[in-house]
């Protein structure tokens, strides 16, 4: 199977025969965990013991051989297979009068290269875009750009070539309806950026939920764990979200809306999100119909839409229209000062969730523990998945109505639900929604000045970056509190942060500032966000999105299924901004 590998031991030791365990070297303090036994070798036959194993080839391993009785330790091995691979392990004494064991492992047959369809892939959208930038050169060229509309359409051609020399009468274009040239006015006013950095977002949280071609390293991690793309997906999505709630709010009060319309308009939207993340996009609902015994209540666009709620009715509440003093003695901080009703709430906010973390009670597990349960922590805690976060929402929720296999379920072998979206965690999420926020007033307050918010950009990065060295001490598994997407720490938050305002920096300039690139074709899923995030739920078992494959053990095909279904989603995303088709809640 994908993932996996074959390895046949071999014992050549007589009796007591052997005992083979394991651990993944991507599960931290956990026990080993029996994979066979072997039985010894037949000495008058001369025929070694044998016992066959399928052995995890994402993460290098860690193979005990103990003896059966009395549990000596005779070897450990430390490597990591290849998928697909075959390999022996032989056990076997090198010197009758000391006794030595030895434990030799052979490669009998080497491992596929599972990574060849992934540089593929990249060839083949490389060689896509390639062939659309020359295209995009040969149109600026007239002659070429006069034939291509000729052959599109011919009973135009000359109105078109006319309005294409610039032609006195806009009204005499192929569109004589004056509105597109308005919504362009205003499309061209929109800070690209923030589009196509939402859309670049959700275009890779597709392709890893559709299933990133099964490889594991598209996964989220286990518990505890680096920083990459799946794990961050979700916390640079809240961050864009917090930034756009700036700039739409913004926009609306400077429009003449009353607050109270505003304020109406954030409740709706934000029932309207909780409503669809529960009865549309639930994973529940697939087996069999909807029914409260088993409905999962946390989930993606819960979690968004109450975090929209506070952060925006925050924004909306404290939100002025003319500078203080402060802000005129102090203009380098006037995107802060102002708001200091804000940040007090914020750090309200944070200290709750500090003291729920580490205060609460929990019972049977130790106050503050942080950890996945199941066999980590050497099997103390089996039933503490989660700690305080995950007992809150058992409280609270009640078991069966949340998310029934975490992460944690595989490597660390964990039997309590637990929800990665869960109540204790929306907390921290109201947080990186906030700093996304910031990001939208530094836009607003410093206006067209490119060089004050890209400096402002480095700086909120550089601070978010020191305090995330501070609380993990740059470590994955002994920092104060680690980096852990299932619970939304708050090392998260800020390493989250750090790069998604280095994220933003770096769109906007090239986007917005140089004009470099138009923030094709992630641009357009950014702008019909909400759509394409329900879309791909609700349709993603049905053709063309999905279908039966040949081989479902080849990371190709899943590869090939999971891109084309991601990139359909694109293109759906693109003939709707061509029809200016927009879903908004």
């Amino acid at each position: 199977r994908m993932d996996q590998a074959l390895l046949l031991v071999r014992n050549e030791l007589p009796a007591p025969g052997l005992r083979l365990a394991a651990r993944s070297g991507s599960c931290h303090q956990c026990l080993y965990q029996f994979l066979a036994f072997v039985p010894p070798s037949n000495g008058s036959l001369r025929k070694p013991g044998t016992a066959s194993v399928m052995v995890d080839t994402q993460h290098p391993l860690t193979l005990l051989l103990n003896s059966s009785v009395g549990d000596t330790e005779l070897c450990k091995i430390q490597y990591h297979f290849g998928e697909f691979g075959n390999y022996s392990l032989v056990v076997k004494t090198l010197s009758a009068s000391t006794k030595t064991v030895s434990c030799d492992l052979i490669i009998n047959e080497g491992p596929i290269n599972s990574y060849l369809p992934i540089l593929f892939a990249f060839l083949v959208y490389m060689g896509i875009l390639a062939v659309l930038i020359v295209g995009r050169l040969f149109m600026k060229i007239d002659p070429v750009r006069n034939w291509v509309y000729k052959k599109l359409n011919p009973r135009e051609t000359d109105r078109l070539i006319n309005s294409e020399l610039g032609s006195p009468n806009t009204t005499e274009s192929i569109n004589c309806d004056p509105t597109p040239h308005l919504w362009s006015s205003a499309s061209r006013q929109r800070l690209h950026s923030l589009d196509t950095f939402r859309g670049f977002s959700l275009v890779i949280m597709v392709f890893v939920n559709y299933g990133g071609g099964k490889y594991w390293f598209f996964k989220h991690e286990s518990w505890n764990g680096k920083l990459h793309f799946p794990s961050a997906l979700f916390s640079r999505f809240v961050f864009i979200m917090g930034t756009s709630i700036a700039l739409s709010l913004s926009s609306m009060l400077r429009w003449g809306s009353s607050k109270l319309k505003v304020l109406r308009k954030i409740l709706w939207r934000s029932f309207l999100l909780i409503l669809l993340g529960i009865i549309v996009v639930n994973p529940n609902y697939c087996l069999g119909p909807l029914s409260w015994d088993n409905l999962r209540i946390p989930g993606v666009l819960q979690r968004l839409g109450f975090t929209y709620l506070v952060v925006a009715a925050l924004e909306l509440l404290f939100t002025k229209a003319e500078s203080g003093a402060w802000e005129a003695l102090y203009p380098g901080l006037q995107d802060i000062l102002p708001y200091w009703p804000q940040w007090i709430f914020i750090l309200i906010l944070e200290v709750t969730w500090l003291c729920l973390t580490f205060l609460l009670p929990v019972p049977d597990c130790p106050r503050g523990y942080l950890g996945p349960g199941g066999i980590g922590d050497f099997g103390n805690y089996p039933n503490c998945t989660g700690g305080a976060a995950g007992y809150i929402d058992r409280l609270l929720l009640g078991e069966k109505h949340i998310y029934q296999h975490p992460s944690s379920s595989v490597t660390y072998q964990t039997t309590m639900p637990y929800d990665p979206e869960g109540i204790l965690g929306t907390i921290n999420s109201i947080v990186t929604a906030f700093l996304g926020l910031q990001a939208g007033k530094i836009t607003l307050f410093y206006k067209d000045q490119h060089k004050q918010i890209m400096i402002r950009f480095i700086i909120w990065s550089i601070i978010m970056g020191i305090i995330s060295a501070v609380l993990t001490k740059c470590s994955k598994e002994e920092g104060f509190i680690p980096i852990n997407k299932n619970l939304w720490s708050i090392s998260y938050v800020t390493t989250t942060s750090c790069f998604a305002f280095i994220l933003l920096l770096l769109i906007y300039y090239v986007v917005d500032v140089k004009k470099l690139w138009s923030g094709a074709p992630f641009f357009y899923p950014g702008m019909n966000s909400i759509l394409v995030y329900i879309g791909h739920e609700v349709f993603e078992n049905y053709f063309p999105f999905k279908w039966k494959m040949q081989d479902s053990q080849s990371h190709a095909e899943h590869l090939t299924q999971n891109l084309t279904a991601t990139t359909l989603w694109v293109i759906i995303s693109y003939l709707l901004y061509r029809r200016r088709i927009f879903w908004k809640i």
